[in-house]
């Protein structure tokens, strides 16, 4: 975008907050949690945490740096100064005032290693496939007098954990609930799954519907409170899976705390802080970590014959996605954002923005809004944005926007102080509701929040202060934000939620999604597994060129990129390794010729050579292409348009070009001067073109060509090009397309017939549908390439070769029986009409003795008939024919170019630059010797040979002895 004339700020920030900090000061002092921390005390961890945040800027900076990462590091915003975090307190101020904080006991996932409470968002991030247990528990029903009396309701659970707090059961009022006997024990349970449960086991003894079983009591497993243990009726009670008998713990599941409180049913909630079961549970599992009770629960129940059965299950559970400690559901008091009551103004949102890959709109993000729950926002940790409420002993809780809101409330000056714990704990002030001393609440908030304030909170944005408006106003909202899939539920969503919170407006018009970098089998990169990269190891062996352009080529943005030191070698190889080669191969020659661009001048399109205006109509199709593909934020497709560019331009204009760059026989009458200007444009506007992809390579390129004619010193500061639309020729472009087909089939004529390339041949005779004027023209092309004498048409395709059909009698025979004679003997007096529409494709009905037979391709066998000394390759409409027949004259021919072969390897190993001119002497006999005789002038021309003689060349520096299809050859050479 700023090659395109836009101005792009380019401001760098730090994330500082959060748990990832103090987890790694914590690895470093050997606290092990909270408890430990506060002993450590606040104001020393959190000075660890702050100088654990500044000890690798300037490792990023350099692998910013090293990347082609352009931002300007000199000027980052910290989420942890005191500008940033006063504006992250005005906007809550602004959500306090609008009734959108507020506090409330819910039931939040919480890290009872990080002792904090989640969002939603963060939740999602962590979801892992684990295996639990799967136990079926009995509960006996209280109903004395009753006929249930005695009976056990089987309930499900994948946490035995939570039966120590069990106060209810759910079942569904309008489902029938079956009672089956078993050994002479009453069970209940639904009837959609008791056959799922129990199997063929037991004699049903009634159906009732789940509302019958509502306000009947029942014994818990482990008794805990009164004026609970009831079943009560629920419109959450899944038929999918389990017995249709819910467990009830309102301290540990949202749905349960929701109807335990409309029923009035006391929370228990015997687990502490750091997840371990308190003095209140049962004492065989006080003092233990929620998740490892799971076991002796189960053996409990079992010996107390309350244990139907127990198995495992994989399902998906949440861990901390910083520590990887199971979270718990759990009933606290927290800090909230309503963002619940912005759901449709966030969904209309969101229709404004474009999302690349345009599915997640409606779909992953999509759900993820009209799924939408109030956020979570208060943290109970120590390294973070202070929660800037104050309350007093009478509950009033006050919010302020900034220290100096904060210094007049307080009745002094506390705008020099930090704004993070604990500094900021010990300043207190008057009530403004009732005067009473006001202190701050302990929470900081969820790091993520202060992530989403990015926009404004950069800025030091505060209108209450006057401060950052202007910045702000000019920047916001973005055009552009990318970040990784994940962050759908995370920094995609927090931008978006602040922006329509504290502004109404969406933060950003197009987003696209990244895919995550995993390894070579496609599992995610992780240094305990052993299959990380370091990413200096890349960028020292392969450059950071190669990497961008793979990451950035490859595959779909939004795709996981499955990374290997092998797959970026070969990156290296295929595109980089080949751009460079032509590069060189300009270089090279330019060199060589004197050729200076700035004293060339312009050459009109229409007087160039054929291959010339091709490359150059290619040249200007792919700057369209790439600017479009740019523009729409597919850098693919346009990464991969340059890509197919340098492969042309390689692999068929300096192929086919090469004699023009390099005149051995002194001939400038094939456009010599054309083909250095042709080939200096397309590499001059191949390093803009790539810039932004391989910035590096890119202003390699741009300084050696483009410095000596007054150009930007660097291809950085150039305009990204506009196509010339004048160069693009389409009908060109249809005929190229088409010879280089043609020689693809030669080639394959050639692989097939194991003909060596070098060898020539009599003619190449093409059936072509197409247009032959348009392509007459290139012929001369086609036959270099081919390496034939000449390229003829023919009118049908039959004249190269025929196709012969005979039935298939494993296919035909089940089929037809005896008639398949009947069908063998019509094929075999097939004139080739019947065999070449099948070899088409077609179906048809052929007239045999015995009646008409309908055939398909799959019916027969074919084969295609080539006239004899001839090979042949076809595909689509076209078909190509090669003379394989060599005359002695072609031979000989053949084996000097292979002797042009071994005199230019010679060169190469003695050392010689390409324009060096060489003395030649070579000594061999028969046809091998006879082919120098003949051809000597050829051979000196192609090798730069100023003198050739039968023998060894006088004071030859160099001497090799090589063999030639069975001759040897001696060759000495020095430079002349």
């Amino acid at each position: 975008k700023t090659m395109t004339g836009h101005f792009v700020p380019r401001k760098a920030g730090w994330d500082c907050h959060g748990l990832p900090v103090e987890i790694e000061v914590e690895k470093e002092i050997g606290t092990t949690g909270k408890g430990d921390i506060e002993t450590f005390g606040i104001a020393e961890f959190n000075r660890l945490c702050r100088e654990s945040v500044t000890r690798y800027v300037d490792e990023w900076e350099k692998l910013t740096d090293r990347l082609g990462f352009w931002i300007d590091t000199s000027d980052a915003y910290w989420t942890m100064d005191t500008g940033y975090v006063e504006s992250v307190w005005w906007s809550l101020k602004q959500l306090h005032a609008k009734g959108l904080l507020f506090e409330a006991d819910k039931v939040t996932t919480y890290c009872p290693r990080c002792g904090t409470a989640l969002s939603d968002a963060e939740t999602a991030m962590g979801y892992t496939q684990v295996e639990d247990p799967s136990v079926f528990v009995k509960f006996m029903v209280r109903s004395p007098g009753g006929e249930l009396d005695g009976a056990f309701l089987v309930v499900w659970t994948t946490t035995p954990w939570t039966l120590i707090s069990n106060t209810g059961v759910a079942v569904d009022p309008d489902a029938d609930y079956a009672i089956v006997e078993i050994d002479g024990q009453k069970l209940i349970l639904a009837e959609a799954l008791r056959s799922k449960v129990l199997g063929e086991q037991g004699a049903l003894v009634e159906i009732l519907k789940g509302g019958a079983l509502e306000g009947t009591s029942y014994i818990p497993p482990y008794p805990n409170v009164a004026g609970a243990h009831s079943i009560v009726g629920g419109d959450f009670v899944s038929m999918d899976e389990g017995t249709g008998v819910v467990h009830m713990a309102p301290a540990f599941g949202a749905p349960d705390l929701e109807l335990g409180l409309r029923q009035g049913w006391p929370v228990f909630k015997p687990i502490d802080g750091e997840g371990r079961f308190t003095d209140e549970a049962p004492e065989f599992v006080r003092g233990r970590f929620f998740k490892d009770a799971d076991p002796p629960i189960t053996e409990d129940l079992r010996a107390r014959g309350l244990l139907l059965r127990d198995e495992t299950i994989e399902h998906m559970y949440p861990l901390c996605w910083r520590c990887s400690t199971p979270l718990l559901y759990f009933a606290r008091s927290s800090w909230y954002i309503r963002t619940t009551a912005m759901k449709d103004r966030l969904l209309a949102v969101n229709e404004a923005v474009n999302w690349y890959p345009d599915h997640i709109k409606h779909g992953r993000y999509g759900d993820w809004l009209e799924n939408n729950v109030d956020w979570a926002l208060s943290r109970e940790r120590y390294w973070g944005t202070p929660l800037p409420i104050w309350r007093c002993p009478k509950d009033h809780a006050t919010a302020i926007g900034s220290l100096t809101e904060l210094s007049e409330l307080a009745g002094r000056d506390v705008t020099d102080i930090d704004p993070h714990r604990p500094a900021i704990d010990v300043v207190t002030i008057a009530c403004p509701s009732c005067g009473e001393e006001a202190h701050r609440v302990k929470e900081v908030i969820d790091t993520w929040y202060d992530s989403g304030a990015m926009p404004f909170a950069q800025w030091s944005y505060h209108p209450e202060l006057g401060r950052g408006l202007e910045e702000f106003e000019g920047r916001f909202p973005a055009d552009f934000i990318s970040e990784a899939i994940d962050q759908t539920r995370g920094w995609f969503y927090t931008l978006m939620a602040e922006g329509v919170l504290q502004f109404d407006s969406t933060t950003y018009r197009n987003v696209v999604c990244l895919g995550h970098i995993v390894d070579a089998q496609g599992r995610k990169m992780s240094k305990s597994v052993g299959n990380a990269i370091d990413p200096w190891d890349v960028l020292n062996r392969q450059g950071a060129d190669a990497l961008r352009w793979y990451l950035l080529t490859s595959g779909s943005p939004w795709a996981p990129r499955r990374v290997s030191m092998e797959v970026l070698d070969e990156t290296v190889r295929q595109f980089l390794l080949t751009l460079w080669n032509v590069y060189a191969f300009f270089v090279t020659y330019a060199n060589a010729d004197g050729f200076d661009p700035s004293s060339e001048g312009d050459v009109a399109v229409a007087d160039l050579p054929l291959l010339d205006r091709w490359i150059l109509s290619q040249l200007a199709r792919t700057v369209r292409e790439s600017r479009e593909g740019l523009e729409r934020y597919d850098a693919t497709a346009a990464g991969r348009r340059i890509a197919a560019f340098v492969d042309d331009l390689s692999n068929w204009y300096v192929r086919r070009a090469r004699r023009r760059f390099w005149n051995p026989l002194g001939d400038s009458g094939e456009g010599g001067r054309s083909a250095f200007l042709t080939l200096y444009r397309c590499l001059v506007t191949l390093a803009q073109l790539l810039a932004p992809f391989t910035p590096f390579i890119a202003d390699e390129l741009w300084r050696n060509l483009a410095a000596a004619e007054g150009l930007p010193e660097s291809v950085h500061l150039s305009d990204y090009p506009s196509p010339d639309e004048r160069t693009i020729d389409e009908a060109l472009d249809g005929a190229m397309a088409a010879a280089r087909a043609i020689v693809e089939l030669g080639r394959r004529v050639r692989t097939e017939t194991r003909t060596k390339v070098r060898q020539p041949l009599a003619e190449a005779v093409v059936h072509y549908a197409g247009d032959h004027t348009a392509i007459s023209p290139l012929l001369g092309l086609v036959a270099q390439e081919l390496n034939v004498k000449e390229v003829l048409f023919a009118e049908s395709a039959e004249q190269i070769s025929g196709w012969r059909a005979k039935p298939d009698f494993k296919i035909l025979g089940p089929k037809l029986g005896s008639r398949v004679k009947d069908v063998a003997q019509a094929l075999a007096a097939d004139d080739g009409t019947i065999a070449r529409a099948l070899a088409g494709g077609r179906s048809l009905t052929i007239p045999t003795a015995s009646g008409d037979v309908a055939l398909e391709a799959t019916d027969v066998d074919l084969t295609q008939e080539t006239r004899a000394g001839w090979g042949v390759a076809s595909e689509g409409g076209l078909t190509v024919a090669l003379d394989l027949e060599l005359t002695q004259g072609l031979r000989l021919e053949g084996l000097a170019r292979e002797l042009v072969r071994l005199i230019q390897d010679a060169r190469k190993t003695a050392g010689l630059e390409v324009s060096d001119r060489i003395a030649l002497g070579v000594e061999a006999s028969g046809d091998l010797g006879e082919a120098f005789t003949l051809h000597r002038d050829y051979v000196a021309g192609e090798t730069l040979a100023t003198s050739s003689v039968e023998g060894t060349v006088d004071a030859a520096t160099f001497r090799v002895e090589a063999r030639v299809q069975g001759s040897v050859a001696v060759i000495s050479l020095r430079r002349a």
